[in-house]
């Protein structure tokens, strides 16, 4: 067993998603705690142009699996191939961003691997590792459990450890353009056995989004929107500021939002730097999936809603009168320091 910290870094149209260059500025900063190296690990097609990039945040090494058949996610096979990975290496802790994919894929890889999981880890910056004995991979982090309500310290006393961390909580290196990776590019023999379930196509919803679980800024609204067609207040309000929309799981069920907007224990867990709460009066089940925000404004007309317990600020007013008029003075304000 080494101490090198394996991440994989997933790819979506053609690129690194943000949240897993987070995870690669996090293994970078992690083997440098245990003297060890970060390597990471891509699957794909059309990827292995795209690879060295990955030395800009830190790794020196990376393990490539190009092939037309890897296109689509397959969680068996992708699972596969990391076990064939770390069985290889033999690496103390095997990090993945908490997306779907990467949620997926650790949980797999840990069953595969008969070790265990902790998912959608939180912390300031750097995970709290154990400073003796690191190649028991001792290693603590910490996570939120109960929608939110405790943050449970855990600990691994068995190697790897399978880690996957909240998108938006861990600091992403500055990126060195004259820095780039040893590219290792190998080959998996796939056979039908491997990818018993295969993904056809996806099929978008024809609106290109920011995706609500790497959005610095995320405007969310609940019951208080009154209807579908009152969300174009917080549009316009996103259009200034560059935000994501986000919907409450009341908004949702009325069929307001679709329910890749909903924020919350049964939506996306999200930790914006900046969080904007419309109309939201603040139940748990929503707090747990946005608690993490860095900042958090709500506004509300009812003095008394719990979400102000948790916002940095508060809003008591009408939010048809107040989104608008900070709609205006954000427009002002930016087309004057444009």
């Amino acid at each position: 067993m080494s101490n090198d910290i394996l991440v994989f870094a997933e790819v979506k149209d053609g690129k690194f998603r943000k949240p897993s260059l987070e995870a690669v500025s996090e293994a970078v900063r992690l083997a440098a705690q245990f003297g060890a190296n970060a390597v990471a690990v891509t699957i794909g097609s059309g990827i292995k142009d795209i690879a060295p990039s990955l030395g800009n945040y830190g790794v020196a090494e990376v393990i490539s699996y190009d092939d037309p058949q890897l296109k689509m996610y397959s969680n068996e096979a992708y699972a596969k191939i990391l076990t064939d990975v770390v069985n290889t290496l033999k690496p103390s802790a095997v990090l993945f961003s908490a997306t779907a994919t990467g949620k997926d894929l650790s949980a797999t890889l840990a069953g595969f691997l008969k070790t265990s999981v902790a998912t959608d880890c939180i912390g300031s910056g750097k995970l709290i590792c154990n400073d003796t004995n690191p190649v028991s991979s001792i290693m603590v982090l910490r996570r939120p459990v109960y929608a939110g309500k405790v943050i449970n310290t855990c600990g691994f006393v068995k190697s790897p450890a399978i880690i996957s961390l909240r998108p938006n909580v861990f600091p992403l290196n500055t990126a060195d353009a004259s820095k780039t990776a040893k590219v290792d590019v190998r080959k998996y023999a796939l056979t039908e056995k491997d990818l018993r379930s295969v993904v056809k196509e996806f099929v978008s919803s024809g609106v290109k989004k920011i995706e609500l679980t790497e959005a610095n800024i995320i405007i969310s609204g609940g019951r208080g929107m009154k209807g579908p067609e009152n969300y174009k207040i917080l549009e316009e309000l996103a259009g200034v500021l560059g935000a994501a929309i986000g919907a409450s799981r009341a908004a949702v069920d009325a069929g307001w939002r679709a329910h890749e907007d909903q924020v919350g224990q049964t939506g996306k867990t999200v930790s914006p730097t900046l969080y904007i709460a419309c109309g939201i009066s603040g139940a748990i089940q929503h707090l747990a999936g946005m608690s993490s925000s860095k900042y958090i404004v709500a506004i509300n007309k009812d003095p008394d809603a719990p979400i102000f317990k948790l916002a940095n600020y508060g809003i008591v007013g009408d939010l048809f009168q107040v989104v608008p008029a900070m709609t205006a003075e954000l427009k002002k304000y930016f087309g004057n320091n444009a």
